[in-house]
């Protein structure tokens, strides 16, 4: 009974003991929470104070201290949100814990933290700085930072706009300098190109700048442009032939038209030659253009009002609203331009000199009558009617406008290689540029090191008019 006493007396004791050492690591937790609770609000008051100075207060130099140790600290690992907010406090309001973190990572970086206690001794002296300076370049690299995220949109040159819905784009495949696809089509929304190389989402095309290249699902690289007016003209809905762009340039240099003329067309076609006259007269300027079929007449008029819509989406402004088409026959329709004299005449027409006597006497003397005819015999017929009407007219050219396509590139092997020019060699020095070749490695080739082939394409535009200049005067 006298041994059980002094072993019950350990076992309390004991018991005493452990209890007594659990307080105090409870105690000591409890402790260190309280330090990190009152570190995080001194840290956020002291942010708080210098947000709230103004732009007129001036930084403390402790303030400027912190600025250059955040600069070197976001250059290092990420730290985590204590390790961040003591790195802004002094050594005298952090626990133990928290200096012996900071003290293992100067033993990491003893150089920075040696760079930030030179710049502390150099930035002593307390500077002025502009508030407003610090909010616009942060306010910069915002908006970078949002134009990255853009990414395929960039800024456009002043005058140049990305493409929109309802406009007129061309869309190219070009392999080996020969045109393997070309197509013009409406941008609409919800549409889709489709291709023998892929498809493209009209959605992807709009707000992008023309002339891109865009790839198609299959990787395709599509050439996506705006049409100029040669490229609607060759690839507009047709009733009849066109007058193609060479034909109709020659006529207008024939008829010399400028800006403010008044011109009368006799033969709207397709509306192709309308359109160049329209662009030529511009604002001041009328062009009258008849016809005589009536499937001709609509689809003229539906060319012409579908170039004016995609002008004004694409420049902004309206074209010119200049050309008036008529449905009618010349020959019996005088009415029609009686009172009105023209500056010049275009004629597109299988028998054009049924309708001069009407035309001529309401062309100014001296000026130009430019007619389009298909073969010789029209040519002939044309002329043999001026000797039998005796008409003040005088026949000055009767020409044929040839357009001859050229092929240039650089001159290949059958292997798909370049040739390579080579320079004649003495006998006696063939051996040894032979082995030379041979131990050069493969290098970009110098300028002019590569021969050309020139010749003629072989796909050429075969015969499309003759051109009959005819000019009005008077004996």
């Amino acid at each position: 009974m006298a041994m059980q006493m002094p072993f019950a007396g350990l076992l309390l004791m004991h018991r005493l003991v452990r209890i007594s050492s659990q307080r105090q690591l409870s105690s000591r937790f409890i402790l260190h929470k309280c330090n990190r609770r009152q570190t995080r609000t001194f840290s956020t008051a002291f942010v708080n104070c210098n947000e709230n100075k103004g732009d007129d207060s001036d930084p403390s130099p402790l303030s400027s201290n912190l600025t250059f140790r955040q600069a070197l600290l976001s250059k290092r690992r990420s730290l985590s949100p204590l390790e961040r907010i003591s790195s802004l406090m002094p050594h005298e309001a952090l626990s133990p814990e928290v200096m012996q973190l900071r003290d293992e990572q100067n033993q990491e970086d003893p150089e920075e933290e040696a760079n930030i206690h030179t710049q502390e001794e150099h930035e002593a002296i307390p500077k002025e700085e502009d508030s407003e300076t610090h909010h616009s370049s942060d306010t910069a690299m915002e908006t970078d930072e949002q134009e990255e995220d853009k990414g395929s949109i960039r800024p456009t040159l002043p005058g140049e706009s990305l493409l929109v819905f309802g406009e007129l784009l061309v869309a190219e495949f070009r392999k080996k300098s020969r045109v393997e696809f070309k197509k013009m089509f409406g941008l609409e929304a919800g549409a889709r190109l489709n291709s023998n190389w892929g498809m493209i989402l009209h959605d992807d095309i709009a707000g992008q700048p023309a002339g891109r290249f865009l790839k198609t699902g299959r990787g395709i690289p599509l050439l996506i442009r705006r049409p100029s007016l040669e490229d609607y003209v060759l690839c507009m809905k047709r009733g009849p032939a066109i007058a193609y762009p060479k034909d109709a340039a020659t006529m207008m240099m024939m008829m010399d038209v400028s800006e403010g003329d008044c011109v009368l067309e006799s033969g709207s076609g397709s509306g192709a030659m309308s359109l160049f006259l329209s662009r030529a007269v511009g604002y001041k300027g009328s062009v009258l253009s008849v016809e005589v079929r009536e499937d001709h007449h609509k689809r003229a008029v539906l060319n012409y009002n579908r170039w004016r819509t995609a002008w004004s989406l694409r420049q902004r402004e309206e074209w010119p609203n200049n050309v008036q088409f008529h449905r009618a026959d010349l020959c019996t329709a005088s009415s029609l331009i009686a009172g009105q004299g023209f500056n010049a005449v275009a004629l597109d027409l299988a028998n054009p000199h049924l309708v001069l006597p009407t035309v001529i006497p309401h062309l100014h003397t001296g000026a130009v009558c430019a007619v389009y005819l298909a073969n010789i015999t029209q040519v002939i017929d044309l002329l043999e009617g001026l000797r039998c009407l005796a008409l003040p007219l005088l026949c000055e050219r009767i020409i044929e406008v040839p357009v001859r396509e050229w092929l240039v590139a650089p001159a290949l092997q059958k292997d798909g290689k370049y040739c390579v020019r080579k320079a004649p060699v003495p006998e006696g020095e063939q051996r040894e540029e032979t082995e030379k070749e041979e131990t050069i490695t493969e290098e970009p080739a110098a300028f002019g090191s590569f021969p050309y082939i020139a010749r003629p394409h072989p796909e050429q535009m075969s015969h499309t008019a003759f051109l009959v200049k005819l000019r009005k005067c008077e004996r």
